[in-house]
């Protein structure tokens, strides 16, 4: 899909099923960024323009098949649909000017030529998941369901979970948190590509 296909659609989701305060401020906050063309990576998954977009709405699509299998027909008396949106579709917006394009020599067929790439420069280093709560919790209020889904999103590669049973004890807790930490990496592997 292209870059406005993807804005399109993540734009019907959110406005389906968010309806709480501070939603629209969040809106035009991201409509100002680069979210809709910012790559979700520099090397690593959906590393292109629009990738960080394109992969909200695959995690956001993985949780909900998740949530569906996990808990059938009933899911929507685990978690809200508004809350599945929510968690799905800002988990990242951490990444929000975080890239810049630059260029490097790389050698193709034997001859040295200038691609670009995306630089990585974080000037609020707050963290990564962590990021993306705080960023979010300036616009609305999060559930506390919603907030630990979105801190504990990278799991063990979180390097606050090293040495430590806080992960461990958020997902025992929060079981959504750790259904929604599945979804990210199944969209992250299994649904997305690097461009080389």
């Amino acid at each position: 899909m292209s870059t406005e296909d993807n804005k399109t659609e993540f734009l019907e989701i959110f406005y389906d099923n968010v309806e709480r305060d501070g939603a629209e401020e969040l809106l035009a906050f991201l409509e100002k960024s680069d979210f809709f063309t910012a790559p979700a990576s520099g090397r690593r998954h959906s590393n292109f323009e629009g990738g960080l977009c394109q992969h909200s709405l695959n995690v956001y699509k993985r949780f909900l098949k998740l949530l569906q299998n996990e808990y059938g027909d009933k899911w929507t008396d685990i978690i809200s649909p508004e809350s599945v949106a929510i968690i799905g579709l800002l988990h990242d917006i951490c990444k929000v000017n975080t890239y810049t394009t630059e260029m490097r020599n790389v050698k193709v067929d034997g001859e040295w030529v200038q691609k670009p790439f995306y630089k990585y420069c974080d000037t609020l280093p707050y963290g990564h998941g962590e990021k993306s709560v705080y960023m979010i919790s300036g616009f609305m209020r999060l559930t506390r369901e919603e907030a630990m889904a979105i801190n504990w999103h990278m799991g063990a590669f979180d390097a606050r979970s090293q040495n430590s049973g806080t992960l461990a004890e958020a997902f025992y807790r929060f079981p959504i948190a750790f259904l929604f930490h599945i979804a990210d990496y199944m969209a992250t592997y299994l649904d997305e590509k690097i461009v080389e």
